[in-house]
């Protein structure tokens, strides 16, 4: 098993050889006589799991010093303990501030001093254990967040389309080249992947027969329609996970407009949250690509034409010219996450002339009739 490095700081020779006389024997110890060799060491790798830092130093001091590694990524979570000869409390609260976990007094007591250092290595592994098993069990969460969301979003395209294709991985895609395009930090364009599948959650709440009308809609049917994104806020819920939070934004605003004529609020501009004004587009692109219940779909170019018409009045013109920017991957996506024949459910690729013909007389009605 590998020895903890200590890194031993002090402008006093002696003191440097006392210290790593004290600790040899436990721990690997490497010194510094000055500020600047302190915080080279300190970055260096291998990084040093302790940190034995003298207060009083000509030119930089300690605290300065412990300053500028607790703001340095690289160093921040380097345990300090401050070796001072002074017994000022102000002093002590101020190191503490800084962000060292203890003091050890001089002249330096070797027991006293083996006994810090053994005391603060445990609580560092101790901490860097929960912490890691804190990370674990995150992503544990956030994997089955996204699992759930793809399960959702798979009974919502059934309930809507009586399709079963490959929508969620198109939309997760889309929303994430779409956010990497509009210049989103990439950490925000993984979490815009993963909630945007959630977008229209909230169909699952309006009946089936009204999202396949092919007519139009009566007005009491096209106001409930109108409230799906509400319903889908609902659906969601209140949640304190980041995700889950997203994901209701998203699916509360992806149908406000840039002029404000959208709803379910009839937000304007900037008004509208950034991830329900991305999400817009990323709806809009899917919508008039994918074959419909009632329609045959765009193709990419009419689809791409029809959002650029739309800046400024359906969508926010600065997600437009990303997403001018970003068709050509978007086009890629399309291409490879295609919708596959045995993938589809009760739906009928005949023309309507051809479904006529195949209907018995008795089945028969005029079109008219068919969307009352």
């Amino acid at each position: 098993m590998n020895k903890a490095l200590i890194l031993a700081v002090d402008d006093a020779g002696d003191l440097l050889a006392l210290m790593a006389k004290v600790l040899a024997a436990d721990y690997e110890v490497k010194t510094a006589d000055n500020a600047a060799a302190a915080l080279i060491a300190a970055a260096a790798d291998p990084h040093p799991d302790l940190i034995l830092l003298d207060v009083d130093m000509p030119g930089m001091s300690g605290f300065e010093v412990c300053k500028a590694l607790k703001s340095n990524p690289i160093t921040a979570e380097i345990p300090v303990i401050f070796l001072t000869g002074k017994g000022d409390s102000r002093d002590e609260a101020h190191g503490f501030e800084l962000g060292a976990v203890d003091y050890v007094t001089k002249p330096i007591n070797a027991a006293v001093l083996r006994a810090r250092v053994r005391t603060h290595l445990a609580l560092a592994d101790r901490r860097e254990a929960l912490e890691g098993l804190v990370r674990e069990r995150t992503a544990k969460l956030e994997s089955a967040h996204v699992e759930l969301i793809r399960c959702l979003s798979r009974a919502m395209e059934c309930h809507e389309s009586a399709a079963v294709g490959n929508r969620f991985q198109r939309l997760a895609q889309y929303a994430k080249l779409l956010s990497q395009a509009a210049g989103a930090k990439p950490a925000a364009c993984e979490q815009m992947a993963k909630a945007a599948p959630l977008h229209d959650i909230g169909k699952l709440a309006v009946p089936a027969e009204i999202l396949r009308r092919s007519g139009k809609l009566s007005a009491p049917d096209w106001e409930r329609m109108r409230r799906h994104p509400e319903y889908g806020a609902a659906i969601i819920g209140q949640q304190e996970e980041p995700l889950l939070q997203l994901a209701r934004v998203i699916a509360l605003t992806h149908h406000e407009n840039w002029d404000g004529s959208g709803y379910p609020k009839g937000l304007k501009g900037a008004a509208i949250p950034w991830p329900g004004r991305l999400m817009a587009v990323v709806d809009g692109f899917e919508s008039m690509t994918t074959t419909q219940f009632y329609r045959d779909p765009l193709s990419v170019e009419q689809a791409a034409q029809e959002i650029m018409r739309g800046a400024g009045v359906r969508y926010d013109p600065a997600l437009v010219e990303a997403f001018r920017k970003a068709l050509p991957v978007l086009r890629k996506v399309r291409e490879s996450i295609e919708d596959k024949l045995s993938d589809l459910i009760n739906l009928d690729f005949r023309a309507p002339a051809a479904k006529a013909a195949a209907q018995p007389e008795a089945q028969k009605k005029p079109v008219a009739a068919q969307k009352k």
